[in-house]
């Protein structure tokens, strides 16, 4: 059988972790900065973690992370 391929919208955004989980960056940090404030565009700087529910679904995205 050949080697499965991984999905590569997915390997751009998503990165595994030490215990299996998968971290990824957080949303609304590309433009129309202004408005928003340093405290908001800072919290956006952390990596958030793939909820337990969608934890499968990437998993089958990335067979090879």
């Amino acid at each position: 059988m050949p080697k499965m391929k991984s999905h590569r919208g997915a390997a751009k955004r998503f990165r595994k972790t030490a215990t299996g989980g998968f971290k990824h960056a957080k949303a609304f940090k590309s433009h129309i900065l202004g408005k928003k404030s340093a405290k908001r565009k800072r919290n956006l700087r952390q990596a958030g973690s793939v909820s337990a529910a969608d934890r499968e679904k990437v998993a089958k995205l990335l067979p090879y992370l």
